[in-house]
């Protein structure tokens, strides 16, 4: 079992994530936004974060440059989630340093996949 954050803005897709991850057996925490999650990440430790690009306050793509260049999140795995699924998008992502990459909606079966081969 892995804990995993969720950095999602939509309560919807925050409640189906999660639920598809718990039926998995997995522990999840969710934050609205990027900055929600750094708070989070000062008292917790995560196996794996799954981060929506777009999301007010802080966006996933600030969030992943601040995780990246802090040295206590090097190793942590990353998959961006993103409604859009813009070759940009991807890509930009990539060459921060994301682990993995998610066009939402995804189904059920991707989603553990892709945690699995993190975690």
């Amino acid at each position: 079992m892995a804990k995993i954050l969720i950095v999602e803005d939509y309560p919807v897709t925050q409640r189906v994530l999660s639920l598809t991850l718990r039926n998995n057996g997995h522990d999840v925490a969710v934050a609205g936004d990027g900055q929600e999650a750094l708070n989070f990440l000062t008292g917790e430790v995560v196996d794996l974060m799954l981060v929506d690009i777009a999301m007010p306050e802080m966006d996933g793509m600030t969030l992943l440059r601040h995780l990246r260049n802090d040295d206590r999140f090097q190793a942590l795995p990353i998959v961006m989630l993103t409604a859009s699924g813009q070759d940009e998008d991807r890509a930009e992502a990539l060459s921060i340093g994301a682990d993995g990459f998610l066009t939402k909606p995804t189904s059920s079966r991707e989603l553990i996949d892709t945690v699995n081969r993190f975690v």
